[in-house]
């Protein structure tokens, strides 16, 4: 870790900035040696430890409009952790912030890689007892051409080969439907595109339906970002809402708190791999630079993790290695 540079964490960004923001980035110094460089007033980063502070005056609030608030706020923490990558002075940024202007300063700031048509936020779905989904467009494209989803899924499986080491991963496209002439007219082209395309390092498997997102049957899956949204926001609250009905159903009875604490282990392993603070956040593919997006109740935890995966991310260059993927199929 020592020849790594800093990761730049935006300490205004998130429902509990900046406190548990530092806490996290401090954990991930002391814990794990990752150097990190908080990113934000310092008047309000009441502890920052050791880390040193990239001054910014300014934060982009949770609802305001993305492209504008990262033109016009130029000492927003957002925008001088993007140009802290860009510049050199940081590996990598993570914020927990507004995803829109997440996404629009590393966009307008790092840049977009050649060739790559959109930027797609590639998220992790849980899959017990396997590894898990790489899951995009996450939300970075609400409407989308049927031909970008080729390349999202080419750069999503780079990101399978270096963030979970599937060596050569299954590619599915979302649809309503294994059959190939199911789905939406945008689906239907989406399929074609994908069938035509070459996938030397990786397999199209076809259509898959959305309860293969948490099984063993695909490692990538595509789709555009407001659908994609929506899938993971459903099955953020439906595993909240099983898990919440669960521990409280064994809390009603005697015999059902007994048996709780017998599957107390079992059961806290099975919350772990669920929450979403486990893995840190989303990587933002197809910009010049490694651009983690947590979540915006993201606590101490998830930064920790966070910041883990975006050295990670550095380490294995996965940046060079999208930029590879993409100029081969200029």
């Amino acid at each position: 870790m020592s020849q790594l540079s800093p990761i730049a964490v935006d300490a205004m960004g998130g429902d509990k900035a900046p406190e548990e923001i530092v806490a996290g980035a401090r954990q991930a110094f002391e814990k794990h040696g990752i150097p990190v460089v908080l990113v934000g007033d310092p008047g309000k980063i009441q502890d920052p430890g050791e880390l040193d502070i990239i001054p910014a005056m300014e934060a982009i609030p949770m609802d305001a409009e993305p492209g504008s608030s990262v033109r016009k706020m130029k000492d927003s923490s957002l925008v001088r952790a993007a140009e802290a990558v860009r510049d050199g002075r940081a590996s990598a940024m993570v914020s927990a912030g507004n995803t829109g202007a997440t996404m629009a300063s590393a966009l307008l700031r790092m840049g977009r890689i050649k060739g790559v048509a959109r930027p797609a936020i590639a998220t992790l779905i849980p899959t017990p007892g396997s590894t898990s989904t790489v899951f995009l467009d996450a939300g970075a494209n609400a409407e989308c051409r049927p031909e970008w989803l080729v390349q999202f899924a080419k750069m999503g499986s780079v990101f399978a080969r270096l963030r979970l080491n599937v060596e050569q991963p299954r590619v599915g496209l979302l649809s309503i439907g294994e059959e190939p002439g199911k789905g939406s007219p945008f689906v239907k082209e989406a399929y074609e595109e994908m069938s035509k395309a070459s996938w030397p390092d990786s397999t199209f498997l076809g259509n898959v339906e959305g309860r293969d997102l948490m099984s063993d049957q695909v490692d990538v899956v595509v789709t555009d970002g407001f659908t994609g949204n929506v899938a993971l926001k459903t099955l953020e609250g439906s595993l909240k809402t099983l898990m919440m009905a669960l521990f409280t159903a064994l809390g009603e009875r005697p015999e059902a708190a007994e048996a709780a604490q017998v599957l107390g282990p079992e059961l806290d392993e099975l919350y772990t791999v669920f929450h979403p603070d486990s893995y840190g956040g989303a990587m933002l593919l197809g910009v010049k630079g490694v651009c983690i997006i947590s979540h915006g109740s993201s606590s101490a935890l998830a930064i920790e993790n966070a910041i883990k995966v975006a050295s990670e991310m550095v380490e294995a260059d996965v940046v060079g290695n999208i930029t590879a993927s993409v100029s081969e199929n200029l």
